[in-house]
């Protein structure tokens, strides 16, 4: 098993699609890339503690390729906004890659910069990359949310 965490807005909806995705075998949503500890919802959406809302997804590489993931990634939101994704703006919603192996990171790399040439993009990707650290799992209404509260996505 590898973890894979990244920040691509409203973490209910980015935690739904890796769901779905054949090869994770486990999906957490929490907070990365902040400055305090333990942070409460409420706390991350003050913008004051630094926090992104992530998804952090177990994932079997036999079944499903880092890379793979990253194509995921990059089509369920949009990397060129910054702090914003559709309706929710704030730093909490930036979109960002924490890396939790040097392979990890050159593939996150390497994937950003062939998805800006490849002209797809309306401007520049503005997705952080940078290595996993502390990551501090959301309260338990969140997980899961759109499976607990049937909403279709």
């Amino acid at each position: 098993m590898e973890k894979a965490t990244f920040g691509a807005g409203c973490f209910w909806g980015v935690e739904a699609a890796f769901r779905k995705v054949v090869g994770v075998t486990s999906t957490a949503v929490g907070y990365a890339g902040g400055h305090t500890d333990n942070p409460t919802y409420r706390e991350v959406c003050s913008g004051r503690t630094g926090h992104a809302e992530v998804v952090e997804i177990d994932f079997d590489p036999a079944a499903v390729s880092y890379d793979e993931l990253l194509e995921v990634l990059w089509r369920i939101h949009d990397p060129t906004t910054l702090n914003r994704q559709g309706p929710d703006v704030g730093t909490q919603y930036r979109s960002a890659i924490y890396f939790h192996t040097p392979a990890q990171e050159a593939a996150a790399v390497s994937s950003k910069e062939a998805l800006e040439a490849s002209g797809k993009l309306p401007g520049p990707a503005v997705t952080e990359i940078t290595p996993a650290a502390a990551f501090y799992r959301a309260e338990e209404y969140h997980q899961q949310y759109f499976e607990k509260n049937r909403v279709i996505h």
